[in-house]
């Protein structure tokens, strides 16, 4: 009942689109566009391309960032973030974090997910040949995310916990907290960039998790 509530919010923020063509992505686009693609093959023996451009900015209009829907090279729908996109057998399912993207996948009817293939020349196709070319060098940059994340915010709640703690209710009925760990401004900032940083490498692989909610 909740995803379907979901699929008809989804669907009344698609709008038609203007049939303008696809344009290519540039390299100093990097930090601006994630663009990626799904072939989908025909009984016929045609093959349809979608590809789902993202701009990396927000709606003056709305204040949410839009997805763009392209069939064949050419602009078929748009919708604010998250968004749903009716396709051929399936659903495009788009939904992006403060980091980055954490879903672009293909949801057929029978509830298979296939991830989208994302454009070599973008952050994150960079990233995702990295991961073919040099595996054990992509696991160990895995790897440092999470324990970036994982000290960040294992560090950040030690320091919250104190004083929350003192709040007077709190301490009435379960005591206060004195942290173990104070860490100075400047070593909470690097933790701080660390976790962001650690987390738009995850965004690049659209692996998204409780751990980078909470570490934003």
């Amino acid at each position: 009942m909740i995803e379907d509530w979901r699929q008809r919010r989804a669907a009344k923020r698609i709008t038609s689109g203007d049939g303008r063509p696809l344009k290519r992505f540039r390299w100093w686009q990097l930090p601006f566009r994630a663009l990626f693609y799904l072939p989908l093959p025909q009984r016929d023996g045609r093959q349809m391309v979608y590809a789902i451009d993202i701009p990396r900015r927000t709606d003056p209009e709305g204040g949410r960032a839009r997805a763009h829907l392209y069939l064949d090279g050419r602009h078929h729908a748009e919708s604010k973030l998250p968004a749903a996109f009716p396709v051929e057998g399936g659903t495009i399912e788009v939904a992006n974090s403060a980091f980055g993207l954490k879903r672009c996948h293909y949801v057929t009817i029978a509830g298979r997910v296939h991830p989208l293939v994302p454009d070599p020349k973008s952050a994150e196709g960079r990233r995702a040949r990295l991961e073919r070319s040099h595996p054990a060098l992509s696991r160990a940059f895995g790897f440092l995310s999470v324990l970036l994340l994982l000290i960040g915010v294992g560090l950040n709640l030690l320091q919250l916990a104190e004083p929350i703690s003192q709040i007077p209710p709190i301490a009435n009925s379960v005591g206060s907290f004195r942290s173990p760990i104070h860490l100075p401004i400047w070593l909470n900032f690097a933790l701080a960039v660390g976790a962001i940083l650690a987390s738009t490498e995850r965004a690049l692989r659209l692996r998204f998790s409780m751990l980078d909610h909470i570490g934003k």
